[in-house]
Formats: C-alpha cells, sequence, structure tokens
C-alpha cells in the first residue's frame, strides 16, 4: 500500500480522533441507526478526552453517511474540529469504533484498505473487446476496441481454393489481437489497474496475452469461459482475492530471504521493535511488513513531534535531545516514519499459514542498504 495520502495526518501535531464506520448494512432502519451511531462515536471519542470542536465535526461526518450506499465503509480522522482525511474502505471493519490518540490509527487500514486490486476484465472476440473496470466499490464502462470486422470466420471447406481466405482470417484474427493489447495495455496505464482479467475462448484469450507488453504478463488472469460470457462478481473476487494472497506470500519470500545475514553478515530485512526503530530513525525502512495480529503491533513506544523521533524508551528520546515524547502504538508510529521516507506498507496477513510466524512479532521492514 502506497502510503503518501496519508501525508495530511502528520503535516498537524497530535492528537487525533480515528473513527472506522460500517456502511455495509442497508435496511429502511439504517438511516436512523446511522444517526445513533455518529452521536456514540462522538460521546465515545469525548470520554477519551476529544475536544468538542472536533467530537462535533466527526459526528456530522458520520451523519453525512445516514444515507450512504457505500458497500463497506469508511474511515475518518479528525483533529482540531476538522476531518482532515475519511478515506472509503475496501472491507468493512468488524465494527464500528473511536479513538483519540497522540497519532491517527491508520494501521487497520492496510487490511480494510489497502489490498484492493483493481482490476480491468477484457471480454474479447475475434471482432474486438470491451473493457469493465473493477474494485471493491463496484464496477464501471472502461472502452474497449473495434477491430477489424471481416473476415473472421473459417469455412468449412478443405478445397485448396480457400487457402488465400483462411490465410485473410488468420491476418484478421492477428491485427484485432494485436490491437485488443494496444488497447489494454493504454487501458491499464489510464486506470493503474493490478490485475487484466481476460474472458474469451482459449485462443483469442491466449492471442491478447502474447501481444500484451512484457511488464503485463504477470498481471494476466485467463478466466475459464468462452466467447460471450460475463464474468460474475464471485468470479471477480477470488481472482482479486488470489492476486492478493500472492503478494503478501511474494513479499514476505523476500523479506525472509533478505533478513539472512550474507558473507559479511549483514541482513537486508529487520524484525523486532528495537530493530525497527532504529532503521526507522535512520530512513532505512524500503517496505514496512504487518501482520496486525502480532504482539509487537500494539507494543507501547514513545515518539516526539517528527516522524523519525522515535524511541523504545522514553529516556531514549531525551537523549536524542526531544524533550516533548508521547506514548504511541508502535504499528502507527513506524506508518508514520514510512510516510516521511515514502516507504510502502503491506499487511501480510493473506500469505500462507505455513508463513505465519514471520515476521517475529509481527512487525518487520526490508531495508534500503545492509
Amino acid at each position: 500500500m502506497e502510503l503518501a495520502f496519508l501525508q495530511p495526518l502528520y503535516e498537524r501535531p497530535g492528537p487525533w480522533a480515528s473513527v472506522y464506520f460500517d456502511t455495509s448494512r442497508h435496511t429502511e432502519n439504517t438511516p436512523h441507526e446511522r444517526e445513533l451511531t455518529a452521536r456514540a462515536m462522538a460521546r465515545e471519542l469525548a470520554d477519551q478526552g476529544a475536544d468538542e470542536a472536533t467530537c462535533d465535526a466527526v459526528r456530522r461526518a458520520l451523519e453525512d453517511l445516514r444515507h450512504s450506499s457505500e458497500p463497506h465503509g469508511r474511515a475518518l480522522f479528525a483533529q482540531g474540529g476538522e476531518v482532515v482525511l475519511d478515506p472509503p474502505l475496501a472491507k468493512a471493519p468488524q465494527s464500528d469504533w473511536a479513538e483519540w490518540a497522540p497519532l491517527p490509527r491508520v494501521a487497520p487500514l492496510l487490511e480494510l484498505a489497502g489490498e484492493d486490486p483493481v482490476c480491468v476484465v477484457a471480454y474479447v472476440d475475434r471482432k474486438g473487446a470491451d473493457f469493465e473496470l473493477r474494485s471493491a466499490l463496484g464496477r464501471e464502462d472502461a472502452g474497449g476496441v473495434t477491430g477489424r470486422q471481416w473476415p473472421v470466420h473459417r469455412t468449412s471447406s478443405v478445397d485448396w481454393s480457400e487457402r488465400h481466405f483462411q490465410l485473410r482470417v488468420e491476418n484478421t484474427w492477428e491485427h484485432n489481437a494485436a490491437e485488443i493489447a494496444d488497447a489494454l495495455a493504454v487501458c491499464q496505464e489510464e486506470t493503474g489497474a493490478d490485475l487484466l482479467i481476460l474472458v474469451g475462448d482459449d485462443r483469442e484469450q491466449r492471442s491478447v496475452h502474447e501481444r500484451l507488453p512484457q511488464r503485463l504478463h504477470d498481471l494476466v488472469v485467463e478466466a475459464s469461459r468462452g466467447t460471450g460470457s460475463r464474468l460474475l462478481d464471485e468470479d471477480v473476487e477470488r481472482a482479486r482475492a488470489e492476486h492478493v494472497r500472492n503478494r503478501a506470500a511474494a513479499e514476505l519470500e523476500r523479506f525472509l530471504a533478505a533478513r539472512t545475514p550474507d558473507d559479511e553478515g549483514r541482513a537486508g530485512a529487520v524484525e523486532g521493535v528495537p530493530a525497527l526503530v532504529e532503521a526507522a530513525r535512520e530512513h532505512r525502512i524500503d517496505e514496512l511488513l504487518i501482520r496486525p495480529d502480532g504482539p509487537d503491533a500494539h507494543r507501547e513506544v514513545w515518539i516526539g513531534e517528527d516522524p523519525d523521533q522515535l524511541a523504545v524508551r522514553r529516556t531514549d528520546l531525551k537523549i536524542l535531545g526531544e524533550q516533548q515524547s508521547w506514548s504511541a502504538r508502535a504499528d502507527d508510529a513506524l506508518i508514520r516514519s514510512a510516510v516521511a521516507t515514502d516507504a510502502p506498507a503491506l499487511s501480510v496477513t493473506a500469505a500462507p499459514q505455513t508463513q505465519e510466524d514471520a515476521p517475529v512479532g509481527g512487525l518487520g521492514a526490508l531495508l534500503r542498504w545492509k
């Protein structure tokens, strides 16, 4: 997950109100229920010490979602009487909750909004293709391409006089496959799609796949449906979930390989809060890996006003020259440091269960240099 969108949260001092709000349930009583929840969240923040202006800003923002048809939910981050950021969620939170803390509680976003692969589904036939953009927020038309319309069908004749016509059919297929591949590559670049799903008969899919730029080959999934078929929502969700698992597994494999010291005794990855805190202070985190249910995720660390003012013990910050300090969760403090150095973060929960003990404690990082 690229974290640049979180930058506004670290341009102001804390404390912060963080709210996760479920909009996945829709009944005739939903507007009233959401209004009650909005008031309850505001009271919860007030009980934790939030100022009245910030509580009111959160309540109003949640009340504005009374009639929202968003399929999953929304996170809200507020400070100083203003909602600063309110990203939509790709998964519904298990419950509505609110917290008032020195840092915004952004770590849950890695699970609820982080791995939301955007897909382009290409419905391919011999005459062209239609493209459809799919994400956790729904579907929308993404254009398409129309190739040559004739000739596209072979004859059943085996007469040698038909060979020239058959060759023209082959040429039409090849021309149209190339046009579809070019248009699909442009669509991927414009949408930033993480996944390309080809739907059509086996030959049509293969012809387009082979003509795509090499950089896109690993993003392609060929669906087992024939020409004219439409992809069901559950088919897309299966492909998206498989992509998330593969991504988590690949990054975890990189981490496991990198944490083994080289011939000079230097490792390219670290785990455990003390090592991660040191790497964050030195701006060496290249990618942060988090297993949210790990015991280190909620471990207490100490922070100063700047992202690299981070320590395991409060006295360590004073040694570094920082006089003001606050207690914070390790995962949120490390994400703040990652944002400051343009490092991404990834939840590895979806990785295979055989790797569930890595990184140790639930927090790890690939390093920018050994």
